[in-house]
């Protein structure tokens, strides 16, 4: 038996096509070229926050400045060597934040350190190349004194040189790196533009930096610290109106109010501004996060709960975790938990509103109950603590829940607007209180109301309870109407409907028409019966049940039904009955189905012809006089 033995792999490095990347880069990992002042903004301050590993005592300096189509930063921070540079400056994926003792912080034992830094992923000053077709880096490290200053100079061709400079081109440990902007990508360095882009995502760093337009002025402060939320104040209400002035100038609007969004433990601070106008619940709310200063994102939108879309949010946090873009925050248990601390800050805010403050609370819920009744959907001790406050449309009017509930234990409610704008004046009329649930969170909050009110009875509303609360015809009065009665369910029973004679307010109503979800429902039963097979037919027909049908209510107070009872004719009486069931369908604004618009051109054409054919009668009579 022979043997062979298999030739050692020759190993080989991956080739990056540098221009591939940077298209890669802009058009599909960064949603925008403006995240190169980030980039460099992010290396210098990690760069400071190195070099103070190493000597705590050592100069911070983070000077920008841009002009002619060329940005340059420059920072007193731990430098780099020859040897560092063609390793960190040129290789995809590799993190370039060592610690104070050269060792490289990704080692186990050393990522405490590491979450000072602001950069997590390694990508550096290549991310630059979307706005520019070269990039000079001069640097000195700090480690070590003796090291001559480097300069490494890249293009977007993919190339890049590395060289030794004498001691005399940088005699202070740092880095000054050099963008020139390539053709397209000048209004990228415009020193307005780079000055408003430094301004926004540097305000809140911790090391002061400074922006020179190099028109000769003084250099220009970028960060605002603290945040306006940490400052102090002589009195809340200054505190109220720098909070204001801030969100104008953030967010472009005055907030109704603000709410302090402090969790130390999570390492979160902020504050949330409540919109001074309604906004829809299904609108994505844009948060602006910093993370450790450096603003990650205007438009966070898995920050807070969903039902909080009536505030905007901002925020510094330490302990989140970017997405590989460092635009926005990645969606996993620790945001989860955040999320969850922070609605329960926007819930207490509430909570001490309704205790504290009424007047301001009421305002807020003029605006906003949509955005309340979300929350209390999920939070019963929420909805009792909202049941003084929260606007329903009610049969008695526009209230809340806790007046209609003192007036009403037995509360009844409609499904649809159109339902409850048709019953409404009837049920007011005859004591039945009924609530539009027909709004959006309505139906929701109704189902959990006896939970915090066990006293009180909550049921959709049904024709049989509506039939009941309306005054009775005497029954000599019923039993002479008996024929007229007759012939009109004959005429309405093909629809499925059922007809009652009854006394209501108000009288200009002359007929009314009830439904119920079981009469729906057995409706869809019989349609579904009439068009499926045998098998289908059988199981539908065994489950037909004793639900109460739809049911036209005749008002007998309206003189037009008495005057239709007396008809002597009963082919016009049941026309006139068709008529009557038609009105009363459209003024419920409820589908027609097929069977109901055909009845409605019958009763149409039968009362046209009818006319006609009086008047014509009539005409004769006055050629034989």
């Amino acid at each position: 038996m022979t043997s062979t033995s298999t030739p050692p792999s020759t190993p080989h490095s991956f080739q990056v096509d540098l221009r591939g990347l940077v298209d890669l880069l802009s058009h599909h990992l960064y949603s925008s070229p403006r995240v190169y002042v980030r980039e460099l903004l992010q290396n210098a301050v990690d760069a400071i926050t190195a070099r103070h590993a190493l000597d705590p005592a050592a100069e911070v300096r983070i000077r920008l400045s841009a002009s002619a189509g060329r940005v340059t930063i420059e920072d007193s921070g731990i430098g780099l060597t020859a040897a560092e540079a063609h390793s960190l400056l040129a290789t995809i994926g590799r993190s370039s934040k060592r610690g104070g003792d050269g060792t490289d912080l990704d080692e186990p034992g050393l990522e405490a350190t590491r979450q000072e830094f602001l950069g997590q992923f390694g990508i550096g000053l290549l991310a630059c190349f979307v706005v520019a077709r070269q990039i000079r880096v001069v640097t000195r490290s700090a480690r070590d004194p003796q090291a001559a200053p480097v300069e490494w100079l890249a293009t977007d061709d993919g190339s890049y040189t590395v060289r030794e400079l004498p001691h005399e081109a940088r005699p202070e440990p740092g880095t000054t790196v050099v963008l020139e902007a390539r053709p397209g990508a000048t209004e990228w360095a415009a020193p307005a533009k780079v000055e408003e882009l430094a301004r926004d995502y540097g305000s809140l760093l911790p090391y002061d930096i400074t922006f020179d337009d190099g028109e000769g002025g003084e250099p220009r402060p970028v960060t605002d610290r603290p945040a306006v939320w940490d400052r102090a104040f002589p009195t809340p209400a200054a505190r109220r109106v720098a909070l204001a002035g801030h969100c104008a100038q953030l967010f472009g609007f005055t907030p109704l109010d603000s709410i302090d969004l402090d969790l130390p433990v999570a390492g979160v601070r902020g504050v949330a501004y409540v919109l001074p106008e309604p906004t829809s619940p299904a609108h994505r709310a844009g948060h602006r996060v910093h993370l450790k200063g450096m603003l990650l994102t205007d438009r966070a939108d898995n920050l807070l709960p969903d039902w909080a879309f009536f505030v905007r949010a901002v925020l510094d946090t330490d302990t989140l975790r970017p997405t590989a873009s460092r635009e926005n925050l990645y969606d996993d248990e620790t945001l989860a938990a955040v999320r969850d601390a922070l609605g329960a800050r926007v819930r207490g805010w509430l909570a001490e509103l309704a205790a504290s403050d009424p007047e301001r609370l009421a305002a807020f819920l003029q605006v906003h109950h949509l955005g309340v009744k979300s929350m209390a959907r999920h939070d019963s001790e929420l909805l009792g603590l909202m049941l003084p406050w929260l606007p329903f449309e009610t049969s008695d009017g526009s209230m809340s829940l806790q007046e209609f509930a003192a007036a009403h234990t037995d509360i009844h409610f409609t499904r649809t607007v159109e339902e409850f704008r048709q019953i409404a004046p009837i049920a007011a009329a005859h004591g039945l209180g009924v609530i539009n649930a027909g709004y959006t969170y309505d139906a929701d909050l109704l189902a959990l109301l006896p939970a915090v009110r066990p006293e009180l009875k909550v049921t959709e509303l049904d024709a049989g309870a509506v039939t009941e609360r309306l005054d009775p015809v005497p029954t000599a009065t019923e039993l002479t109407l008996a024929p007229f009665l007759a012939t009109a369910r004959t005429r309405l029973e093909v629809q499925g409907c059922d007809v009652v004679l009854r006394a209501f307010q108000p009288v200009s109503v002359p007929a009314l028409y009830l439904d119920d979800r079981q009469a729906r429902q057995e409706r869809d039963r019989t349609a579904a019966l009439e068009s499926a097979d045998s098998l289908w037919s059988g199981i539908l027909g065994s489950l037909r049940g004793s639900a109460p049908r739809a049911r036209l209510v005749l008002n007998h107070n309206n003189p037009l039904i008495r005057r239709i009872a007396a008809l002597p004719d009963e082919a016009l009486t049941g026309t006139a009955v068709e008529s009557l069931y038609g009105q009363a369908l459209l003024m419920s604004q409820r589908p027609l189905r097929p069977a109901d618009s055909t009845l409605l051109n019958r009763a149409f054409l039968g009362l046209l012809e009818w006319a006609t054919h009086s008047t014509d009668a009539r005409d004769a009579q006055e050629d034989q006089k």
